[in-house]
């Protein structure tokens, strides 16, 4: 069989749900690149998974769905709901259509601290557990871009703040490959968390984000009170020795940010 041959036959129709992300719009790209057929779910398509709006017309032959989408708040009681909307419609949708494949992205270690915007994840898992679509679910820490993300989000007051945090950080880039090349394939149930290639420290990053784009204020470490913040310091939000390792380290991804103009 010629190599165009084989690609046709393997090629399938994956629905990717948050496709124009962080995460999700390299998961499009990688499933482009490789011959499969890509469909975009976002608001700015059409389609809201929050409101059901326009899911049973973007599902039409799609054999998979990725399912990658994010909310800002970090408030749990609206993350929970944010969360449990978009998976419960998103099955439903999925059985209607006859989906045969939902993919969940995931953090790695929810379980370990379950408040906040970890508490959204642990209810979308369970969902996505308890369904009757098979599943396959990824977990990966958190990306290089998280750096840029506490820069713009992490105040007291008007004074920016760098919170105290053991992480691994892993590319965007590498975890949209990968939930493209599940998608692809069967359903395998919780396969090994995705991490990066070493531990950083997130008062490190956010500080090296700042002075990469120019900024020279003051940014003090802070610690996050509660459960959810001392879980971020003692490592209990780390990957384990069973993780699979990214390539590109903080470093190699903060050398491609440029100043703001």
């Amino acid at each position: 069989m010629s190599d165009h041959a084989e690609q046709e036959r393997t090629a399938v129709r994956v629905a990717v749900a948050g496709g124009t992300g962080a995460v999700g719009h390299h998961a499009v790209a990688s499933l482009r690149a490789a011959g499969h057929e890509p469909v975009v779910i976002s608001r700015g398509r059409g389609v809201d998974a929050r409101r059901a709006a326009g899911l049973d017309a973007a599902l039409e032959g799609v054999d998979a769905v990725i399912d990658a989408l994010s909310v800002e708040t970090l408030d749990g009681g609206e993350t929970v709901e944010f969360f449990r909307a978009t998976t419960q419609n998103l099955l439903a949708a999925e059985a209607r259509a006859g989906v045969q494949h939902h993919v969940a992205l995931s953090i790695v270690a929810i379980e370990r601290a379950p408040f906040g915007y970890y508490a959204g994840k642990v209810a979308q898992e369970q969902l996505v557990e308890a369904g009757d679509i098979p599943w396959t679910i990824l977990r990966a820490a958190q990306f290089h871009e998280f750096a840029a993300q506490m820069y713009d989000r992490a105040k007291i007051g008007p004074l920016r703040v760098a919170p105290r945090m053991r992480t691994q950080p892993v590319a965007a880039r590498e975890v949209g490959d990968a939930l493209a090349a599940i998608a692809a394939g069967g359903a395998a149930g919780r396969v090994p968390d995705l991490a990066g290639p070493r531990e950083e420290s997130l008062v490190r990053m956010v500080r090296a984000y700042a002075r990469a784009i120019g900024a020279r204020g003051w940014l003090p470490a802070v610690p996050v009170p509660g459960p959810f913040g001392r879980a971020q310091r003692d490592g209990s939000l780390l990957p384990d020795a069973s993780a699979t390792l990214g390539r590109q380290t903080f470093d190699q991804w903060l050398a491609g940010v440029r100043p703001a103009r």
